[in-house]
This record gives structure tokens, sequence and C-alpha cells, in this order.
């Protein structure tokens, strides 16, 4: 082979390497991107305990300052997910409005703490903390908070949690309306707070 043919297939080796560097470099970029768009409700984790203290039931603790009004985010505790939602005025004032299109509006029959109580059914009215699993069987229900959704009751949806699997709804205190499959409400796990911008699950309040 002469000379100019070897610088050739060298200059052709060269450009196969960087052809084959801009193809991995863009696919990676297109992984990436896919994650962001897949990702609809964020994962919110601080100071949390290893895997294997969590399955032991240890309780974790999730700094909630950064979440916005009418902003939902999800803690793991003990392997399930925890759905933390930062309600607005407006949709804490909504919520006795739906006693009559609930199956168990005062949560006579629910599985959450002794000094957990009325519509809101939190320790503050503001946030919202609940299993996020449906009493029917065990779905993640995804959160529509959008008021008026025509597939979810129209005027009546003042905003909540829809299970798709088999059409449960839950409004957004986590109580399951009438005529759906599910027949409890979200349950709502031991948590407490430390300070205004510490959220404790796995640990009750103490109670006066």
């Amino acid at each position: 082979m002469s000379e100019v043919d070897v610088g050739q297939a060298a200059d052709d080796g060269r450009a196969s390497d960087q052809t084959r560097r801009r193809f991995l470099t863009a696919a990676t970029s297109g992984i990436s991107a896919v994650g962001v768009v897949g990702v609809a409700v964020p994962f919110l984790g601080s100071w949390n305990p290893s895997e294997k203290a969590k399955a032991a039931g240890a309780p974790v603790k999730a700094d909630i300052s950064k979440i916005e009004p009418g902003q939902m985010v999800v803690v793991e505790w003990r392997g399930k997910p925890v759905y933390v939602l930062r309600r607005t005025p407006e949709q804490i004032a909504g919520l006795p409005s739906l006693d009559g299109s609930l199956k168990d509006p005062n949560s006579d029959g629910s599985d959450q703490p002794a000094y957990i109580s009325g519509a809101p059914r939190s320790l503050n009215e503001e946030y919202l903390v609940v299993v996020g699993l449906c009493t029917h069987l065990g779905c993640a229900p995804k959160f529509r908070p959008e008021v008026g959704a025509a597939d979810l009751g129209g005027d009546s949806w003042l905003g909540g949690f829809f299970c798709p699997c088999h059409g449960s709804k839950f409004d957004l205190a986590g109580r399951v309306y009438k005529g759906v499959p599910a027949a409890d409400n979200l349950i709502i796990p031991p948590y407490s707070f430390e300070g205004d911008n510490v959220l404790v699950i796995g640990v009750d309040t103490e109670v006066a």
C-alpha cells in the first residue's frame, strides 16, 4: 500500500471514530431528554435512610419548602409512594362541597392516624399526605388537579386523583367518590413536621 493509501485509510478511520462519537453523544442526549419528559410528578427525597432501613420501616424526611401551591411531589416510604400535595386556598375551600358525592366524607372508616380529622384530612390544611396506592387493588392513582375535566365528571370535578386501572376517583383530600370500585379513602400514614419545612413520614405527631 502506498503512503497516499495509508494516509487516506488513517483519515477514514478518524472520520469513522468522529461519526461514532457524534452518534453516541446524540443518543445519550436523546435518552436524557426522554427521561425528563417522562417525569410528570417529581420524586422528592432528602436525608433519607438506606434502602435496607426504609424497607424495615425507618422514617424518612423531606424538605417541602420548594413545593409550590397546587403542586404534588412523591416521597418513597416503606417501598410505597407517598403523595405530598400543597393545596391552594381555593382547593381547600372546595372540599366540603363534595360531601354528597363521597362514600365516606367524614373518614369514619378510613385508615388514618387518630390525630387526623375533618374534610382536609391533614395536620396542616395546606398539605395533604397520603399513600399513593388505590384502595381497590393497589394501583397508583394519577394526580388530576384540573377543574371541570370532562372525563372525570365535568363541572363536578374539582381536582383530585384518578386510578386508570379500574376508574376509581378520589378528591383532593384522598376521599373516595361514590360509584367506583374502591371502597375506602386513600390511606394516611403516620407523619409529623419538624418546623415549617421538613416533613417526617413514619413518625406520629405529638398530640397535646
